[in-house]
């Protein structure tokens, strides 16, 4: 059985990433003492690259990846939100339709 989370259980989790960062890294070559690692992020409407020391690698990685949880959890709190939006609005009495008019239409001629 598949039961879903309570939405506040959800925005703890949100709550708990410590660590957030947009983009990819990426190896951009081999060099002698290792691999040159590169970030690429979309910011301001540009595309921003920047090199990343091998020792920070490991601490962007885990940035990265808790972007990645953070956009899952919102999604998955969004769904939730939406469902519940949905089910209510769907629970909720129709506006009564108005009463037609006492007076016939007429057309007018394209004369």
């Amino acid at each position: 059985m598949n039961t879903k989370p309570a939405p506040h259980s959800l925005i703890e989790l949100i709550s708990q990433i410590s660590r957030m960062e947009r983009g990819t890294i990426s190896v951009l070559r081999q060099g002698p003492k290792g691999p040159y690692y590169n970030h690429q992020c979309y910011e301001n409407g540009r595309n921003i690259s920047r090199y990343v020391p091998p020792e920070q690698v490991p601490e962007l990685k885990e940035a990265l990846a808790g972007y990645a949880q953070y956009r899952q959890l919102t999604d998955q709190y969004a769904e939730l939100i939406i469902a519940q939006t949905r089910a209510a609005l769907a629970g909720s009495k129709k506006k009564p339709s108005r009463p037609p008019s006492s007076s016939p239409k007429t057309r007018k001629s394209s004369n």
